[in-house]
């Protein structure tokens, strides 16, 4: 059976050393352009040429802005709008990193199956949240962690849980998304190992073959379903966290 961890393996395209680091051009390299390439495409055909009543492209670039938009106003407020660009190109971007990590044939690449990839992408987030939470209430932000009208020492107690809780966001954001991602492919591999070795038996390919199959379409539509839940969830938790920034509690 082949090792279904070998569809992770980041490889060497072009070695590249700057300053004694090592930033080859990777095969994640190539796959994270194509997805910028991908979305930027999708962006610029939806809003060339903008149109009163839309077209197909442009209706889907404006329904998944409004989409990002009205999740900005549901969890963070009006005052949310503004990291409206922000939101959207985590949402768009892991999106489409997560649908082309699924397209068969071409040796496709998931970097959202990697956890440096998801860990940036996470880091963005947080900084971005302590960054506006300290610009926009100074040493006030701390009041997060402190439940309001709590006593010194049950307060102290929960600053300490809830200061580590908010350091670990970054963590569990990345891991989330790369867990589910590493998962799903590696259980489509081995579905697909077991179409190709018991499909192999004899005259009888689609007694032995046809379950697997049936089983492995089935898995690769439910990979979709989460590659766009996953792109939510990842976005919607960055929302959320947004909104500890600005309006605390």
């Amino acid at each position: 059976m082949a090792n279904p961890m070998e569809q992770f393996a980041v490889e060497t395209i072009k070695p590249l050393e700057v300053a004694g680091y090592d930033v080859s051009f990777t095969n994640s390299s190539l796959w994270m352009l194509i997805a910028l390439a991908t979305v930027s495409a999708f962006l610029f055909v939806g809003t060339w040429r903008p149109q009163l009543v839309p077209g197909r492209w442009q209706a889907a670039t404006e329904y998944l802005y409004d989409f990002v938009r009205k999740m900005l106003d549901e969890n963070v407020g009006p005052e949310g709008r503004r990291f409206a660009p922000l939101i959207f190109s985590i949402f768009i971007f892991v999106l489409a990193c997560n649908l082309l990590g699924l397209i068969p044939w071409i040796h496709a690449f998931t970097p959202t199956s990697h956890i440096s990839v998801t860990l940036g992408l996470a880091l963005i987030v947080f900084v971005t949240v302590c960054v506006v939470g300290f610009a926009r209430h100074g040493l006030h932000f701390f009041a997060l962690f402190w439940p309001h009208g709590s006593g010194i020492v049950l307060g102290a107690f929960v600053f300490v849980i809830e200061f580590l809780s908010f350091l670990s966001r970054p963590f569990t954001l990345a891991i989330r998304l790369f867990a589910n991602m590493t998962a799903g492919h590696v259980l489509l591999k081995v579905f697909g190992t077991f179409v190709v070795a018991l499909g192999s038996f004899g005259a009888l390919p689609y007694v032995f073959g046809i379950l697997p199959l049936g089983v492995n379409i089935a898995l690769t539509a439910l990979e979709v379903l989460i590659a766009v839940v996953q792109a939510y969830v990842f976005a919607l938790l960055a929302s959320l966290y947004l909104n500890d920034a600005i309006n605390l509690h």
